[in-house]
């Protein structure tokens, strides 16, 4: 009979403790299959699976998708009075990166970390200079970068204020690609054509001026309508094996979602367009394995919503109404009957969601690409577990690995610099040179930069997190590159959150040492009651001549047992009622 792993833990032997170091090594999936933790998530106690379509369940192709995009763009602003030589321009994905802050008073695009410091500036194609630092090699894809002048000249403390969302437009989808790269060929363009004059806020041709900020709204304009009333939708249809991901294992994994739950699909796009979209994700001779018979792709979901219209999804919401799957029209009246398998819905809010499905907030797990529109928002507004899906991380993780070696030059360099400072201390007049460390330091930092692009990772610019890192931290449960990851774990399982370490944590070693107090006072602050000595004896003698009437409680007690643990994502209040 096999011995049960909870059997098998009440043997002292078995324990962490008693077990060698081999052993304890942690055992971990392959690093393209794994599913990331920022909150400890119990698998177990998800009862709704969520899913957004564009870029989640229907993975679009890079970069022939954001080409397409960009391409009908182009021809959108040139059809509305921009120059003929726009139309010249490809789409290079070498240079944007999603995140990226669109500055509407200047025309730079910025890479900014979480607090609005500048992390890497770019005016056109013109890679603009910080104070103390320089960049190398920028002769990629085809042209030659040009350097502009140093950022402090549009920005004194190389800042900027992200709650002015006037003047600064956050570039945070996947859709922003396109829009991105071209805000770069434009500001380009207009900077260096010999027809028009250059100023600080944009551009004059004779007595016409154009600024930045009008630029950049004709750009919003324009991908808006290519992507509701331009072709968009319909060339990416008519192509689909071009521009759509298509894997077997996906049916296989919503298959096995049902069997342990609900599972929900909340996109915003119309039903004809995803009707089409999803018949080709799940268009395979066979069911979820092979073998089986093939099944509809509307069999896979229980609840089933069209035009959205997240983020207001999350808050108000709109008015729940039944579509025609015949005709894609919707049906008069407000939908208020309950769920129906099978059942197309268009709009709703998340609180219809909850309410139909018979859930609430943290019993859902919902799985998108949009940070703000499908994880911010259900996140903040509903309490619900967060699944973020990012393309990008396989080529983070690729070089991650695959450039190891720079990441290691890195900390040794790190290493000589504390060298040349140990024996220094505050009455040392000695100043080591560090001058060839520092250039080695911005060297290989830039290096490692470029080998994610010309913008560099989308979660780091040397040491530095981005915008866009923070805000996956803070907001993602979960996160990996696809959400077909999950196949590759059990829905008992306990997704762990690793322990975040401080630099005071981080850089010292686990050894016991030896504070004198003469030197440390502040060591004398001890909170820990178990380190004290004597105890109750001192507070014998604190309380000897205190009257006799006092408190019911003169101090507290330290808890004898845990009492609450975030990072086994735990509800003792939910299992009392349970075994109730």
């Amino acid at each position: 009979m096999t011995t049960s792993w909870s059997d098998r833990l009440q043997n002292t032997a078995d324990l962490p403790a008693n077990m060698d170091g081999h052993a304890l090594k942690k055992y971990r999936r392959e690093a393209y299959h794994r599913v990331f933790v920022n909150r400890s998530l119990a698998m177990e106690k998800i009862k709704c699976f969520g899913f957004d379509m564009d870029y989640t369940l229907a993975v679009y192709k890079s970069p022939e998708y954001e080409s397409l995009g960009f391409d009908l763009t182009v021809e959108r602003l040139v059809s509305i009075g921009y120059p003929q030589e726009l139309l010249s321009f490809v789409y290079d994905p070498v240079f944007p990166t999603r995140g990226l802050v669109f500055d509407t008073l200047y025309g730079n695009l910025l890479k900014v970390d979480a607090y609005g410091n500048i992390l890497v500036c770019a005016h056109g194609f013109n890679f603009m200079k910080g104070h103390g630092f320089q960049m190398y090699n920028l002769r990629l894809s085809g042209y030659k970068i040009r350097f502009a002048p140093d950022i402090r000249e549009q920005y004194p403390n190389k800042f900027i204020q992200r709650d002015d969302t006037e003047r600064f437009y956050i570039l945070n989808t996947l859709f922003n690609l396109p829009e991105t790269y071209l805000l770069a060929c434009l500001v380009d363009f207009f900077t260096n054509c010999d027809r028009y004059s250059s100023c600080e806020t944009g551009f004059k041709d004779g007595d016409l001026f154009m600024s930045f900020r009008s630029m950049f709204q004709d750009v919003r304009d324009a991908v808006d309508w290519v992507h509701y009333k331009g072709s968009l939708k319909e060339k990416t249809v008519e192509n689909l094996e071009k521009y759509v991901v298509k894997d077997a294992k996906l049916p296989l994994l919503l298959s096995r979602m049902n069997e342990v739950g609900k599972v929900f699909l909340a996109t915003n796009s119309d039903y004809k367009y995803t009707d089409k979209i999803m018949t080709y994700l799940f268009d395979f001779p066979h069911g979820p394995k092979p073998g089986s018979t093939h099944r509809p792709w509307q069999s896979y979901f229980d609840l089933i919503l069209v035009d959205a219209r997240k983020p207001l999804f999350f808050g108000e919401g709109t008015v729940l109404r039944q579509v025609d799957t015949v005709t894609g029209k919707l049906k008069i009246g407000t939908y208020t009957g309950p769920l129906q398998h099978g059942i197309v819905y268009s709009g709703g809010s998340s609180d219809i969601v909850c309410d139909l499905l018979g859930a609430k907030g943290k019993d859902i797990l919902y799985i998108g690409d949009h940070i703000f529109g499908d994880i911010l928002k259900s996140k903040k507004r509903q309490g619900w577990r967060t699944f973020l899906v990012i393309p990008e991380l396989a080529q983070e993780l690729h070089v991650w690995t695959d450039k190891s070696s720079l990441f290691e030059e890195l900390q040794s360099l790190d290493i000589f610099l504390a060298e040349l400072y140990k024996h220094l201390d505050s009455s040392s007049n000695e100043r080591p040179d560090i001058s060839s460390i520092q250039r080695r330091i911005k060297k290989v930092t830039h290096d490692m930069d470029m080998c994610y692009g010309m913008m560099g990772s989308l979660f780091r610019s040397g040491s530095r997190q981005t915008l866009f890192a923070s805000q996956v931290m803070r907001y993602a449960d979960l996160y990996a590159a696809s959400f077909i990851n999950l196949l590759y774990y059990p829905f008992s399982y306990l997704f762990r959150a690793a322990h975040v370490l401080m630099p005071h944590e981080s850089t010292v070693e686990h050894i016991h040492v030896d504070i004198n107090e003469t030197e440390s006072p502040m060591a004398t602050r001890n909170r820990n009651a178990l380190d004290f000595k004597d105890s109750d004896y001192k507070r014998h003698q604190l309380t000897r001549s205190i009257s006799e009437i006092k408190p019911p409680n003169l101090f507290p007690q330290a808890p004898q047992e845990i009492t609450h643990c975030h990072d086994e994502d735990d509800d003792e209040e939910e299992e009392e009622e349970e075994e109730e």
